[in-house]
């Protein structure tokens, strides 16, 4: 090769080089290998460039101190990064120091500071650090507070860019049923993670007006309060094509003084309306082997008290196995906690479709005549086992035209009041129902974030937001420690893990270092062989010469 050729190979490498860095902010290319390609994404969020007919611009204020205190903000600037990569120009990125902009001015924005622990010199100190998101489309602008985990940012990221573009609003509607359970006491945990997934939450007291163009309605207990004013209200806003989540259970449950003794529920009409419409939620209790710990105070013979942990049944625990990978709200779901849950029979009538979301374990079994809860006496729990186990749905799906509940009769009046309720309307549209036998597993008894994802899943397919389910498929799960639920499995699993690690590995480790060693000496004895083997040769060479 001549001087001349390599110089010019030279130049038009530096010109491929500079080339590259100008276009790498619009290729992006990622190795992903987990599950779902959880850290990659999604083909929505890709293609969301398509649905942006003016830019939108993300500002990330991250503190660089943060950045070399955790890996996260890293993480986080990458997913931004892909963002801006697949859009073609339609989403700007911007990352700041907000110590540039002025905390002050950063504040106003919405932004949130935290304090985080770092250690310097053997000291350990508290530093107040931002990595918030600001995201901007023509005069309308979302903020993140917080963001440390990339956990829920795509899906945050892509809801609210969609509702900025098409001008629309996320929020719910709520009716708390029963009087003795507060929205934001009670139901703090799931009021919080509606918010925080950008949801505006619209109480709507029972009997009182729903808004026609409310996206979703939850519906939470009310079977011993819901009277036929109120659910007429409920059936009106079904047929004019309204999305609904029914959380209901036809046993109560004492849990205001921690009685928690069971009998039917008096149903003012919710449990019939709700069996009109194609799911019929039975008047017994559910159990299961796949059951959650119980923590409870218990008095010994003695006098004394004492703190027990048991398997509780009632409590039951189910899996993500257990869920209906056909429907968008379980599919590869990580599994939801249910107290005190009842059954579910599906009769759809014409023009509805069923399908269940999830169901107990093959060693569920109901409780249907004498109901006992105490956790004391476990066999007492069991009596009807032998004839009742098996799966049992306990969340169900309807989608269709429903007929109204309220058909042929006269609209309910309420006594010493004028007003009047709208009439019915002439054409019904399709909508969509979730039924659930259980009000406790949105409260604040849930044990673990896998009730909140549910809900907010549901809350997405109610409002036809079915891609942006998709998202919250991907996301990485840790999975549960209580997958092993039956004694007698988790006993074997137990047992083989112990003799695995205390028995055959120290044998197999001993074993390799005596093969080894064994080896070793052979390779040691080779040369030495080779040497002798040399030396006599040369001998007798010399001798036949002589």
């Amino acid at each position: 090769m001549t001087k001349k050729q390599t110089t010019t190979i030279t130049i038009l490498s530096i010109i491929a080089f500079i080339l590259a860095l100008m276009v790498s902010d619009r290729l992006w290319f990622r190795l992903d290998l987990t599950k779902n390609r959880a850290y990659t994404i999604s083909k929505v969020s890709r293609n969301l460039h398509r649905e942006i007919p003016e830019p939108v611009n993300i500002t990330y204020f991250l503190s660089n101190k943060l950045r070399t205190v955790l890996p996260a903000p890293g993480e986080i600037e990458d997913t931004l990064r892909e963002y801006a990569a697949h859009s073609r120009g339609k989403i700007r990125l911007t990352v700041r120091d907000p110590m540039n902009v002025g905390l002050t001015s950063v504040e106003e924005l919405g932004l949130q500071a935290r304090q985080v622990p770092v250690v310097e010199q053997d000291q350990q100190s508290l530093i107040t650090v931002y990595s918030g998101i600001i995201i901007e489309y023509l005069d309308r602008m979302e903020v993140l507070p917080f963001v440390i985990s990339t956990d829920t940012l795509e899906y945050d990221l892509t809801s609210r860019i969609r509702s900025m573009i098409n001008e629309t609003e996320r929020w719910i509607g709520v009716i708390a049923g029963d009087s003795f359970r507060q929205w934001r006491e009670d139901f703090g945990y799931l009021n919080m993670t509606l918010g925080e997934a950008g949801y505006r939450v619209r109480l709507i007291a029972a009997g009182e007006e729903i808004p026609d163009n409310t996206p979703a309605l939850f519906v939470l207990g009310g079977v011993e309060e819901l009277d036929e004013w109120a659910l007429y209200r409920i059936d009106r806003y079904i047929q004019l094509g309204g999305k609904v989540l029914f959380a209901a259970k036809g046993v109560f449950i004492d849990t205001v003084y921690g009685s928690a003794e069971a009998r039917h529920q008096n149903d003012l009409g919710l449990l019939e309306m709700i069996a009109s419409y194609g799911a019929l939620i039975r008047q017994e209790l559910v159990l299961d082997r796949n059951a959650l710990t119980l923590q409870y105070q218990t008095r010994t013979q003695s006098g004394a008290m004492q703190i027990r942990i048991t398997r509780y049944p009632l409590w039951i625990g189910i899996q993500g196995n257990s869920g209906n990978m056909r429907h968008p709200v379980s599919s590869n779901f990580s599994g939801i906690d249910l107290f005190w849950a009842s059954p579910v029979e599906l009769h759809p009538p014409l023009g509805v479709e069923a399908m269940p979301l999830f169901t107990t374990s093959q060693e569920g079994w109901l409780m249907r005549e004498t109901f006992y809860t105490s956790p004391d006496v476990s066999y007492v729990l069991e009596l009807e086992a032998a004839q009742t186990k098996g799966e049992h749905v306990l969340g169900a799906s309807l989608t269709g035209i429903f007929p109204s509940f309220f058909r042929g009769a006269p609209k309910p009046v309420r006594e010493g009041s004028e007003e009047e309720l709208p009439d019915m309307p002439e054409n019904t549209r399709e909508s969509r129902i979730l039924v659930i036998g259980d009000v406790d597993f949105a409260t604040n008894m849930m044990q673990a974030r896998h009730n909140l994802d549910f809900l907010l899943r549901a809350a997405d397919w109610l409002a036809n937001d079915d891609d942006v389910i998709g998202i919250r498929s991907r996301q990485p799960q840790a999975g549960r420690f209580d997958k092993i639920a039956d004694p007698a499995i988790r006993a074997a699993a137990m047992s083989f893990a112990q003799i695995l690690n205390v028995v055959v590995m120290p044998i197999l480790v001993i074993v390799a270092g005596f093969v080894f060693a064994q080896f070793r000496k052979k390779r040691a004895a080779v040369p030495l062989n080779t040497v002798t083997t040399t030396e006599e040769t040369k001998s007798e060479e010399k001798k036949n010469d002589l």
